[in-house]
């Protein structure tokens, strides 16, 4: 098990080829988070945010640096090696729901969870995918499909699929971008909480200044170039 930053990502460049010449997407980016820390990254759109993310999942490949990721350097591994990191180190909660339509709640949580653990017997999935639910309120929506949940109830089971193995790494990409604003916040408490219980860190992109006030630091991307601005003078309360 590692024992040191779950993220330690070290003057990281990403570029692509574009038309020939190179486009340059993040620059020199450093960025340490420990376990059961929460970071918030903010930045306008096109800032190299979402590319950031990408490269901590180990979808896209940096072309300059080193991603580590619990203990792990990305750039060494190959595709089949980055599916089984992807599988057993890491959970997404998309701005978009991303559920499969046709799959209840339960086996949306249990799904990914079987991706996890293949080892688990069906009983045993379908036991731990139900008590995922019922953390985020939802144990009494276990047979509905996507279609019959609204807005913040579909984002609260893809909550619960993102953190059903509890894995040391929560990646989130805008989680309260399609929910009003009392919804969003129910959500962000729920996720908030579950990572303190599971000791499993957080790296959350938002452009809510109220939600990144509430991460232990916040980041600043600008021009794909990452910077601490993390306000020293307030604790922050979670």
């Amino acid at each position: 098990m590692n024992s040191g930053p779950i993220i330690d990502a070290r003057d990281v460049d990403y570029s692509l080829e574009i038309a020939g010449r190179p486009l340059h997407i993040l620059r020199k980016v450093s960025l340490t988070v420990l376990p059961s820390e929460v970071v918030a990254i903010v930045g306008p759109s096109g800032s190299g945010k979402t590319s950031l993310l990408m490269l901590l999942a180990g979808l896209e490949r940096a072309t300059g640096g080193v991603v580590a990721v619990n203990g792990s350097d990305l750039g060494a591994m190959n595709e089949d090696e980055l599916a089984r990191f992807r599988r057993h180190t890491l959970g997404i909660v998309f701005q978009s729901f991303h559920l499969i339509p046709s799959l209840t709640a339960l086996d949306n949580v249990g799904l990914a969870l079987e991706i996890a653990e293949p080892n688990l017997g069906m009983a045993q999935v379908r036991e731990k995918a139900a008590a995922a639910l019922a953390a985020v309120g939802l144990g009494d929506r276990l047979d509905h499909r996507p279609t019959a949940l609204s807005g913040g109830e579909q984002q609260r089971v893809g909550l619960a699929r993102a953190t059903v193995a509890n894995l040391p790494l929560l990646l989130a990409d805008e989680p309260t971008g399609n929910l009003d604003q009392k919804t969003g916040a129910v959500v962000v408490d729920l996720m908030f909480d579950l990572a303190r219980r599971n000791r499993t860190a957080v790296v959350m992109i938002t452009h809510d200044p109220a939600l990144a006030a509430r991460a232990d630091r916040v980041f600043t991307m600008t021009q794909g170039q990452l910077t601490e601005t993390t306000a020293k003078t307030a604790p922050v309360s979670l």
